[in-house]
């Protein structure tokens, strides 16, 4: 990079949640956006990063970020189900980064994505999603921003600037133990708000949802209706003028086979 300026990023971390065992775990998303990070000081460019976290600073999927590299971790400390969005704001005001990265969606709270955005309105900033690759040249920075189908589009945007990474961007590095214990947890105090949203829902276990049956896009409405309600040769069985019962035993046998309910 010719402009041998350092510049600020900012990474905003959460603590996120494996779906089968529960267990505390890095989020994915924010891992991939930590290590987009970590490769732009990696490849030369004057960058300084700057990995924040609002919550318990006792989680213990933090470690799992000092892990990849990191030598520090600051924590805002909030209570649980506290609103993170002012402390956060407030931070980024004080720290004023050039560059602020965030995965598109967290793995606990409200999992509404809507953290970069309210971010990127507080401080008055461009947002630009979807991120998949990263460069920084003099005042503005080239994205590669991922589409539908797999396509790619280059953006040029100017610092300072939000972006939130996408599911496709490289992997993040693995957590090697020993610096996750050697890295260190700066907590700092802040004020929050109850999240009145999450004070209305009640929490439970993730289960699969029931799945749609497949029907033929395209041809006229004979044609739609005809895949909707034919049965394949050899397969199924043909009633004519059923009982009740019969009727709704063999529809409930059909969806166990389809494995819409079990």
């Amino acid at each position: 990079m010719a402009d041998d300026r350092m510049i600020e990023v900012a990474v905003l971390l959460s603590a996120g949640r494996h779906p089968a065992s529960g267990r505390a775990r890095r989020a994915p998303l924010d891992a991939q956006a930590l290590e987009l990070a970590l490769r732009l000081v990696e490849t030369g460019h004057a960058a300084r990063v700057h990995a924040l976290h609002a919550g318990d600073p006792s989680n213990p999927a933090l470690r799992d970020y000092l892990g990849m590299g990191l030598d520090r971790l600051e924590v805002l400390e909030l209570a649980s189900g506290a609103d993170p969005v002012p402390a956060l704001a407030s931070r980024l005001r004080t720290l004023a980064p050039a560059l602020v990265l965030a995965g598109a969606v967290a793995e606990g709270g409200e999992d509404s994505g809507m953290v970069p955005y309210l971010m990127a309105r507080s401080l008055e900033r461009t947002l630009v999603p979807d991120v998949v690759a990263l460069e920084l040249s003099g005042d503005g920075a080239d994205l590669t921003q991922a589409l539908p189908r797999g396509r790619r589009r280059l953006v040029a945007a100017g610092l300072p600037l939000v972006a939130t990474l996408h599911g496709s961007a490289p992997a993040a590095r693995q957590s090697a133990f020993a610096r996750a214990r050697r890295g260190s947890i700066d907590i700092l105090p802040a004020d929050g708000a109850g999240d009145a949203f999450l004070e209305d829902c009640a929490v439970r276990p993730w289960r699969a949802r029931p799945r749609l049956m497949g029907s033929r896009r395209g041809g006229t409405a004979l044609d739609r209706l005809r895949a909707a309600t034919e049965t394949r040769a050899g397969q199924g069985r043909l009633m004519v003028q059923p009982s009740p019962e019969d009727a709704a035993s063999a529809i409930y046998e059909c969806l166990i086979e389809q494995g819409i309910i079990r």
